[in-house]
C-alpha cells in the first residue's frame, strides 16, 4: 500500500497541469505531507527533486501500480484517486467528460421494434404489411454470467397504435450492443411492463451469449433531484436509427411539466421533464442522458421540432424512470405484463412559496419551494389524519428520509412504495411540527398506464 500511495502522488504530480487533485482518504493533505505519511523522511526540497528524471506518465504510473498490486482497470484507478476539475482540464486541451462517456456507451443499446398492421387500398381492399421503429435504451440491471439484464426505454418505442397486437406492443423487439449494430449480433427481448402515462418501458433480456461475453455494463444512476440548470446533459442514442452516436449540452429547466397526446394518439397526458438544450433526433428516444461522470441523469423522450426553435429536447428524470423500473420489476411474475402499481395516501401538493437560493457547499443555485396540502381525499389513508393546509416538511419510507422541498417529491417517491410499507409525514400545522405515521394497503394501491 505505500508503494500505491506514493505512485499516486507521482500521478498527481503528473496531472497538476490539469488541475487534478487527490481524492483519497488523505482529506487536504499536500502531496509532500502524504510522501512524509508513507516514510519519506527528507525535506519538501529534497523530494521535490527526488522526482526529476522520473516518468511520470499515466501509463508507466498505472503499470507500477498494477505491479504493486493494484487489481482494477485504468478507469477504476483513476476514479478511486482521481478527481479533476472540468474548466482546468478543458484548458489543457482534455476532454474531461471522455471517460464518463466511455463508460456510458458499455450501458446503452439501439433498440428496433417490427409491427403487424393492416392496411387499407384505395378500393377497400386490405393486406396485412409490417413496420418497424427504432429506439434506444440503457441496461439497467445485468447479469453477465446469465446472460440477462433488464433495459429502460421509451414506450412510445415499443407502442405502435395500429398495430394488430392486442396490446399494440411489438412482440419482436431486438436490442444491439454499442459496437455490435449489425443483425449479426441482434439480441432478442421481451417486453415485460410499462405505462404510457410515464413513458417508460422495461424490456428483458435472456440467457444472451452476446450478453455473457460482452463488456456491456449495466448503467450507474444519479439523483436527479439534485440537479441543477448548467449541469452537463449528453445524450447517448441510436439518433436517425444509425447507431450509437453522442450530444453533449446543458441542462436549461430542472423540472418542468409539458403536456402532449401520447402514442395512442387519443390520450393527453401530462410528463415531468428536463429540459435541456443537447441535441436530440428521432431514435434518442428511450436511450440515456448522462452526466459528466457517466451516470444516468434522465431517459430522453422528446424534443420539440419547428424552424423557429433550436435545440429544447426533454428527458424523463433519472428518478422517475428507475422508480417505474423498479416498480415494474419488483412486481411482474414473469408471465404477464405489468404496469407499475403506484401506492397513494390520497393528498395533492400545492406550493405556497417558492425562491431561488445559492448553495455555498455545492456552488450551485437551486429553487426551494414550501409545499403545502390542497386536497385531501375522501375516504383515503390521509382522511382524517392531514388537514388542507398542512406545510410538508419530510416524508420517510424504509428508513429513507426525503425532504420536500419541491412539489413533485411527493409524487415521484411514493413509486417507490409497496403494500404493506410504513410511510411517515413530518409537517407542520399552524406553525407546531407534527407527525403522522401510515401503514400502506391493497386499497391506497393503483395501477399507472
Amino acid at each position: 500500500m505505500k508503494k500505491i500511495a506514493i505512485l499516486v502522488l507521482l500521478l498527481l504530480l503528473c496531472l497538476s497541469v490539469a488541475g487534478c487533485t487527490l481524492s483519497g482518504s488523505n482529506g487536504g493533505s499536500s502531496a509532500y505531507e502524504i510522501a512524509v505519511q508513507n516514510g519519506y523522511t527528507g525535506d519538501e526540497n529534497s523530494w521535490l527533486a527526488s522526482l526529476k528524471g522520473q516518468d511520470l506518465s499515466l501509463s508507466a504510473v498505472y503499470s507500477a501500480a498494477q505491479e504493486a498490486g493494484y487489481e482494477g482497470d485504468l478507469l477504476s484507478f483513476l476514479k478511486e484517486y482521481l478527481s479533476y476539475d472540468d474548466g482546468d482540464l478543458t484548458r489543457a486541451g482534455v476532454a474531461p467528460a471522455s471517460a464518463g462517456i466511455s463508460q456510458s456507451l458499455l450501458s446503452s443499446v439501439s433498440v428496433t421494434c417490427a409491427f403487424d398492421y393492416r392496411q387499407t387500398g384505395w378500393w377497400g381492399n386490405t393486406a396485412i404489411k409490417t413496420t418497424s421503429q427504432s429506439g434506444s435504451g440503457v441496461i439497467y440491471r445485468l447479469d453477465k454470467e446469465k446472460g440477462d439484464a433488464y433495459i429502460i426505454t421509451n414506450y412510445h418505442v415499443v407502442y405502435f397504435y395500429a398495430s394488430l397486437n392486442e396490446s399494440r406492443i411489438s412482440d419482436r423487439i431486438k436490442v444491439y450492443l454499442y459496437g455490435s449494430e449489425s443483425e449479426k449480433y441482434a439480441i432478442d427481448a421481451t417486453f415485460v411492463g410499462g405505462s404510457m402515462s410515464y413513458d417508460i418501458a422495461i424490456l428483458k433480456v435472456t440467457g444472451s451469449e452476446i450478453l455473457k461475453n460482452s463488456s456491456a455494463l449495466a448503467v450507474s444512476v444519479a439523483d436527479s433531484n439534485l440537479l441543477t440548470v448548467g449541469d452537463t446533459a449528453i445524450a447517448i442514442g441510436n439518433a436517425e436509427a444509425a447507431g450509437i452516436s453522442v450530444t453533449r449540452g446543458i441542462i436549461s429547466v430542472d423540472s418542468e411539466y409539458i403536456t402532449m397526446i401520447a402514442c395512442d394518439n387519443v390520450t393527453q397526458v401530462t410528463y415531468r421533464l428536463l429540459r435541456v438544450d443537447t441535441a436530440i433526433n428521432s431514435g434518442n428516444s428511450g436511450g440515456g442522458l448522462f452526466d459528466e461522470n457517466g451516470r444516468l441523469i434522465g431517459i430522453v423522450n422528446a424534443k420539440i421540432s419547428s424552424s423557429a426553435i433550436e435545440n429544447i429536447g426533454f428527458a424523463i428524470p433519472s428518478n422517475i424512470a428507475t422508480y417505474v423500473a423498479d416498480n415494474i420489476i419488483d412486481t411482474c411474475d414473469g408471465a404477464t405484463v405489468t404496469a407499475p402499481k403506484k401506492c397513494m395516501l390520497g393528498v395533492t401538493p400545492g406550493v405556497s412559496g417558492s425562491t431561488a437560493y445559492f448553495d455555498p457547499e455545492t456552488q450551485t443555485t437551486r429553487i426551494r419551494e414550501t409545499v403545502y396540502l390542497t386536497g385531501i381525499v375522501n375516504g383515503s389513508l390521509a382522511d382524517g389524519v392531514l388537514k388542507i393546509g398542512d406545510v410538508l416538511s419530510s416524508v420517510t419510507i424504509g428508513g429513507t428520509t426525503y425532504p420536500i422541498d419541491r412539489s413533485f417529491i411527493v409524487a415521484d417517491i411514493m413509486l417507490t412504495c409497496r403494500v404493506g410499507d410504513t410511510v411517515t409525514v413530518s409537517y407542520l400545522r399552524d406553525g407546531v411540527p407534527c407527525v403522522a405515521e401510515f401503514t400502506l394497503t391493497e386499497q391506497s394501491l393503483y395501477e399507472v398506464k
